[in-house]
C-alpha cells in the first residue's frame, strides 16, 4: 500500500498528507522475467500480498519503512522469480529480521526505507543501488514497477507485475504541492497531467533510473491525479 490520501487541504494548491498508498496507473505488463530478476513481493503468511521490494543482496530486500512497520519479521513472506502471482513459480523466503531508517515515523515525514533480511537466499540477480544523486536530475526517467491496483477507485489490484516510465520532478515543483516535502529525504515523480503514478500495495517497490535503485516507493495524494506527483524515498541519503 503506498500509504494514500489521507491529508489535510490547507490551501487550494497546497497540501500536507499524513498517509498515502501506491500502485501502478497507466503502465504496462512485464512480460519478460529477465528485466526484473531483482523484483520480489511481500506478502502475509497467507499469500496476500502487501508492498513490493528489491533484491540488493542474495538475502537482503530493500522496501518502505511503512510496509513493514508494526509486523514480526516472521509475519512476512518474500516472493520472488515470479511475475504473475497467481502462479507458485519462482521462490520464496521468511524474513527473519528487518531495519528501518533511524527516527521513521510516517511516509509524509521520510525516512521511508527498511532493509529485510531473508532466512533463505534467492537465487537472482541482484538491483545495484545508485550511490550518487545524479539520479534525481529533473526531467530524468525512471520505471516504477508493482502489483498494485491501476485506478484510484479500483477495488482489486493486478496478480500480474507492472511496470510505468515517469519523469522526476524539481525539488521546486514538488515543495510548491506537498508542505512537508523534504528534499533530503524525498524526490518526486509524475506528470503535470497525471495519468501515469504508482498506487495502493505498490508501496516498497522500486523506482529504477539507469538500472539503478534510485527510489522506494513512498506516498503521494491519490493515485494519477493531475498536478499530484508520486513521492518516493530518496535512497541515496540512506546508504549508510
Amino acid at each position: 500500500m503506498r500509504l494514500l490520501a489521507a491529508v489535510l487541504a490547507l490551501l487550494v494548491i497546497t497540501v500536507t498528507p499524513s498517509h498515502a498508498e501506491p500502485r501502478v496507473v497507466g503502465g504496462v505488463v512485464v512480460e519478460n522475467a529477465d528485466e526484473t530478476p531483482w523484483m520480489v513481493a511481500l506478502t502475509t503468511s497467507s499469500g496476500y500480498q502487501f508492498c513490493g521490494g528489491a533484491l540488493v543482496g542474495p538475502a537482503l530486500v530493500a522496501t518502505a519503512a511503512h510496509c513493514v512497520y508494526g509486523r514480526t519479521p516472521g509475519s512476512i513472506t518474500v516472493i520472488g522469480g515470479r511475475l504473475d502471482l497467481r502462479t507458485d513459480g519462482g521462490s520464496t523466503s521468511v524474513a527473519t529480521k528487518y531495519q528501518i531508517a533511524d527516527g521513521y515515523s510516517t511516509p509524509s515525514r521520510g525516512k521511508d526505507i527498511a532493509l529485510l533480511t531473508l532466512g533463505e537466499p534467492m537465487p537472482y540477480a541482484q538491483l545495484p543501488v545508485a550511490d550518487t544523486t545524479d539520479v534525481y536530475a529533473a526531467r530524468n526517467v525512471g520505471v516504477v514497477y508493482g502489483w498494485g491496483r491501476q485506478a484510484e477507485n479500483d477495488t482489486n489490484k493486478s496478480p500480474l507485475l507492472h511496470k510505468a516510465s515517469i519523469p522526476i520532478m524539481s525539488d521546486e515543483q514538488c515543495g510548491a504541492t506537498y508542505v512537508r516535502y523534504d528534499a533530503l529525504a524525498m524526490f518526486c515523480a509524475g506528470y503535470p497531467e497525471g495519468g501515469v503514478d504508482a498506487c495502493i500495495d505498490d508501496s516498497g517497490g522500486p523506482f529504477v533510473v539507469d538500472g539503478r535503485l534510485a527510489g522506494i516507493v513512498s506516498w503521494g495524494i491519490g493515485c494519477a491525479r493531475p498536478n499530484a506527483p508520486g513521492v518516493y524515498t530518496r535512497v541515496t541519503s540512506y546508504l549508510s
